[in-house]
């Protein structure tokens, strides 16, 4: 294959704090490497309705701070089909873009992996979720201003905890991962953590909120993570916790998407940026069918293929500070 001319980039899947950032590094690190941008709006979906945009430097000027993302994001299920994904490679032929960069989670690289074998197109990935549930990269963009945003949150609900000596079962996105919910319960002292990833105990939490009770702790913060794992989430638990201890009047906030939304933070910045600039390198190196990581604190490649095919797990060293620090 001959040097890459135009790529074109597009965002899929949930939103995430710091994809701003990641395609004005794809835009402008393309454009110092002679390529020409195209912005794909609307994810799939515009991909395969044609929906697409020249980009350039004034494209991307004042939205690193943003959150969201300027290209839109949409879910398609005519991409599911090989119809439509052979009209949405039509349209990139018709457009001249012989690359992608695309900006999401495992659904849009399950995607974007099926896309590339079957047109023989370069796509290379940059991760970008608050669920931080892919493997091949410690931090995924979104995840740090995310979680910043569930401290924050705890932090004033502890304080009318406190006043009104209640527990708050508190709801975290997360899917069916537990990072944002172990991490984030860390952060904000929680006295416990809920994670799909372990088999819920109702025994041992009634235990704890009992011993709590007893020694007159005068409230309590439970992280609960979303997801179907554990039935029902924190609406479920603080019922069953009211009619098992009429005394504790629990209350529930669950944070919904505004873990989704906000300024991205520095960390999620500088991480998206680095990301960007790595998508147009490793295009140019010939890499394709590649998520970029970030591992130990450097930028690393991994094939689409294994970043799907493994679960990415939780850090035991951090679940077994939550058994020491909820004591």
């Amino acid at each position: 294959m001959g040097r890459l001319k135009k790529v074109g980039i597009l965002t899929s899947g949930g939103d995430a704090p710091g994809m701003n950032a990641a395609i004005r590094a794809v835009v402008r690190a393309a454009i110092c490497s002679n390529m020409e941008v195209v912005g794909i709006m609307q994810g799939f979906h515009g991909m395969i309705n044609n929906i697409v945009e020249p980009m350039n430097s004034r494209s991307v000027s004042n939205i690193i701070h943003k959150g969201g993302t300027i290209l839109k994001s949409a879910r398609s299920q005519e991409f599911r089909t090989p119809e439509g994904r052979k009209q949405a490679f039509d349209n990139l032929v018709e457009n001249g873009i012989d690359s992608l960069v695309v900006i999401g989670g495992d659904g849009t690289f399950n995607g974007a992996r099926i896309f590339s074998s079957e047109c023989n197109i370069p796509i290379v990935g940059i991760p970008g979720t608050i669920d931080n549930d892919l493997y091949g990269t410690d931090y995924t963009i979104g995840y740090d201003t995310a979680l910043n945003t569930v401290v924050e949150a705890v932090d004033k609900i502890r304080d009318t905890a406190h006043a009104h000596s209640r527990i708050f079962f508190v709801e975290v996105m997360g899917r069916d991962a537990g990072f944002l919910a172990l991490r984030s319960g860390i952060a904000s002292g929680a006295e416990a953590i809920l994670v799909p990833e372990i088999d819920m105990d109702y025994k041992q939490l009634y235990e704890y909120l009992e011993k709590g009770h007893n020694k007159d702790k005068s409230s309590s913060i439970v992280i609960v993570a979303e997801g179907e794992k554990i039935n029902g989430g924190a609406i479920m638990l603080s019922e069953k916790i009211k009619k098992e201890y009429p005394s504790f009047d629990p209350r529930v906030t669950i944070l919904g998407h505004i873990q989704r939304g906000g300024s991205p933070s520095a960390f999620d910045r500088v991480t998206a940026s680095r990301m960007g600039v790595s998508a147009i390198e490793a295009l140019n190196d010939g890499q394709r069918n590649v998520m970029l990581g970030l591992v130990n604190k450097e930028i690393t490649l991994i094939p689409f293929n294994q970043a799907l095919k493994h679960k990415k797990q939780l850090n035991p060293g951090l679940l077994e500070l939550t058994r020491v620090l909820s004591i």
